[in-house]
């Protein structure tokens, strides 16, 4: 037996035991991630990096396709712009990594690195907006920002993560929230079709929503131990940032007028839902449409077949290249083929593809999903039919058993004593009526540590009084424990 048989795959904590370190064992045993020399940053190894890659290149295509066009603003903000708009800055402050000194000399001005670009973006947009002919200016940025996180995780909260972020800017107000919803509806599309994880669709309560917006929408995803995680937000920003920062329009009327402006985004913390909503104790488990490896092509059987087994392989992995899969074959003679079961299923790959002397001489191959462990044995040459039906039914599923967690683990509640053992004695999301004040919202938090996660769009049932003081309730709210 090889040296690395021996070790095998090492063991990953069940999620039951700890759903934490089950959650650190599977990032970096599937070499997503290392932890960077400064405290709370981590470095994006090649497996890790792909899947943002691929989560670019799904959004990107989905932004162009509704009129949005990339630019890039400057990492460092000065600090006078931040004043311009108070509630901002408030929200912000305790997170604001500043510069003071730069070429041995004190700068005059502090300078900020960048938490989020509304200020510059602002700045600029008063200088390029001065007509109505100028509007609507639609424009995103792939960009990294800082955060000086008192508490991290990897991907979940980093002190450095990479997004994007929209800003447009609009003359009516009707216009800019049309325009908030449509992106909500993007990232629904994206998150739920391509990642595979439903979300619930909803606005943040007052308390809840980014600092300077009017309004704030969001999709909550639900992890396996239960826990809220904000999948992605758009906010609609009315003429706050416009005020502050003069962005002003000469209209048809020719009056002038501020613009409304909105604001929204998706960063890396999404790449912790994926892993935790899809997961298990085998480690990773990717849906074919965002896993950077579709198939792993592993040839198996004695050393005396191995040159005409693995050039057999080497022409079937050409072929599914050509084909549009993303595909990998591993030849490699001092790891067992066990071993790399266990290691691709470790590292999530939706279909391991078999091929051996036998398999090769009855014109066959043999599939396996990562998903259910099934093992499909197909005839070679109905390959590249099948192949794409199979990886269809692996997203389907994998959506629909995320989509089953999350119904099943999903309550309502009518009390704050009730809402507060839901909480406390199981895990998932609690629906409970609210009447609007914010310190029956407070209360909740300090009963059973769950916070607001929204007031969703359609609620699966209307409550009629607020659960925690029993007057008329305003509206249905999820409630639950978050990242």
């Amino acid at each position: 037996m090889a040296k690395q048989d021996k070790q095998f795959v090492k063991e990953i904590t069940p999620q039951s035991e700890d759903f934490s370190r089950w959650y650190i064992d599977v990032i970096r045993k599937a070499d997503l991630m290392d932890y960077a020399p400064v405290r709370g940053c981590i470095v994006f190894k090649p497996d890790g990096y792909e899947l943002w890659e691929g989560c670019q290149r799904e959004l990107d295509r989905r932004f162009k396709e509704t009129g949005h066009r990339n630019a890039y603003f400057p990492l460092f903000i000065p600090e006078s712009f931040f004043q311009k708009e108070k509630e901002h800055v408030e929200g912000f402050n305790p997170e604001l990594p500043w510069v003071t000194e730069a070429g041995g000399e004190k700068l005059e001005e502090r300078l900020a690195v960048r938490p989020t670009s509304e200020t510059i973006i602002g700045h600029m947009y008063a200088q390029w907006i001065q007509s109505y002919r100028d509007l609507p200016v639609l424009i995103n940025q792939w960009a990294n920002v800082v955060r000086w996180e008192k508490r991290t995780l990897p991907f979940l909260r980093t002190s450095e993560f990479l997004w994007q972020e929209g800003h447009t800017a609009h003359a009516t107000a009707e216009e800019a929230e049309a325009e908030t919803r449509q992106m909500l509806d993007v990232y629904t599309d994206f998150v739920e079709s391509v990642l595979a994880i439903p979300v619930f669709r909803g606005q943040k309560t007052p308390s809840e929503k980014f600092a300077g917006a009017v309004s704030t929408y969001s999709l909550e995803a639900m992890m396996k131990d239960g826990k809220a995680l904000q999948a992605a937000t758009s906010h609609y920003l009315g003429q706050n940032f416009a005020k502050g920062f003069d962005i002003t329009f000469v209209d048809r009327d020719n009056t002038l007028k501020h613009v409304y402006t909105t604001s929204w985004g998706l960063s890396t913390r999404i790449l912790g839902a994926l892993i935790m909503v899809h997961g298990d104790d085998r480690g990773l488990q990717l849906p074919p449409k965002i896993a950077p490896t579709q198939v792993i092509i592993i040839p198996i059987g004695p050393q005396k077949e191995r040159e005409r087994v693995v050039a057999h392989a080497t022409d079937c992995l050409k072929r599914l290249q050509c084909a549009g899969f993303r595909v990998r074959m591993d030849a490699r003679e001092d790891f067992s083929p066990g071993w790399k079961f266990n290691e691709y299923e470790m590292r999530g790959i939706p279909v391991r593809l078999e091929i051996g002397p036998r398999d090769i001489d009855s014109g066959q191959v043999v599939l396996v999903r990562r998903d259910t462990g099934e093992k499909l044995v197909i005839p070679e040459a109905q390959l590249l039919q099948q192949l794409p039906e199979l990886l269809d039914g692996i997203q389907r599923d994998m959506f629909a058993a995320a989509k089953a967690f999350q119904e099943a683990h999903s309550y309502v509640a009518h009390s704050l004593d009730e809402l507060s053992e839901i909480i406390t004695n199981q895990r998932g999301f609690v629906l409970a009526g609210w009447c609007g004040d914010d310190a029956c919202e407070r209360a909740v938090k300090d009963a059973c540590g769950a916070t607001s996660r929204n007031i969703p769009f359609d609620p699966p049932t209307r409550l009629d009084n607020c659960a925690v003081c029993g007057k008329p309730a305003a509206h249905s709210v999820w409630y639950a424990k978050a990242y």
